[in-house]
C-alpha cells in the first residue's frame, strides 16, 4: 500500500515471508504455503501479535494514532474470533477480480516481481482459491453487509487503492 499517513499497513503474508526460513515459523510457512494451504491460526496470531507487538515498539504503529489496515488476517472466522476483542474492525474491504485469468495472470505476475515462488504454479493458485472460498469468504457473512465494502480489483492498483481510501475515510 505504501506509506499513507495515519495508515498502519499489516500484510501477514508480507510478515511470513520476511521470516527467515530456519526458524520454527518459517518452516510452519514454508510447509502450508508451498501447498497453497493457510498456515493454522495459532502460529498466524503468534505471529501477528510479535510483529504488532514489534511495529510499537519500535515506532512504526500509534494505535493511538494509526488507523490498522490488516492484509490477510483474519483469513477465518476462527481467527476473526480469537482477535474479535482486540480488533475494533470498522470496515472490511472485499477486494473481488471477476476474470479467472487476469486473476491468475496478476498472482503470476506477482510471483516473478516479488519473488514468490509458491504463487507461479496455477495448481497452486487454484487450490489456494479453493482455500479461500472455504474458509476466508465465510468471514463476509461473519462481518456482515454494514461492514462490508465491495471492490472492483480487475482496476488499476490505483483504482482500487483509492476506492479503498474513500471508503476508508466515510466509515
Amino acid at each position: 500500500m505504501g506509506v499513507i499517513p495515519h495508515f498502519f499497513h499489516c500484510a501477514c503474508g508480507d510478515v511470513f515471508r520476511s521470516l527467515r526460513p530456519n526458524t520454527a515459523l518459517g518452516k510452519v510457512f514454508l510447509e502450508y504455503s508451498g501447498r497453497g494451504e493457510l498456515v493454522p491460526d495459532e502460529p498466524t496470531i503468534e505471529l501477528w501479535r510479535q510483529f504488532i507487538d514489534t511495529s510499537i515498539t519500535i515506532g512504526k504503529y500509534n494505535p493511538e494514532l494509526d488507523t490498522m489496515v490488516l492484509d490477510g488476517i483474519p483469513r477465518n472466522v476462527a481467527q476473526a474470533e480469537i482477535l474479535k476483542d482486540v480488533l475494533d474492525v470498522v470496515g472490511v474491504y472485499y477486494l473481488h477480480c471477476n476474470n479467472f485469468e487476469n486473476l491468475v495472470k496478476r498472482i503470476q505476475r506477482r510471483a516473478l516481481k516479488e519473488n514468490r515462488l509458491d504463487d507461479a504454479n496455477i495448481e497452486v493458485i487454484r487450490h489456494r482459491i479453493k482455500t479461500y472460498e472455504a474458509e476466508t469468504a465465510p468471514l463476509l457473512k461473519y462481518y456482515g453487509l454494514g461492514l462490508v465494502h465491495d471492490i472492483e480489483a480487475d482496476q488499476s492498483p490505483a483504482k482500487v487503492l483509492g476506492d479503498i481510501l474513500r471508503l476508508a475515510v466515510t466509515s
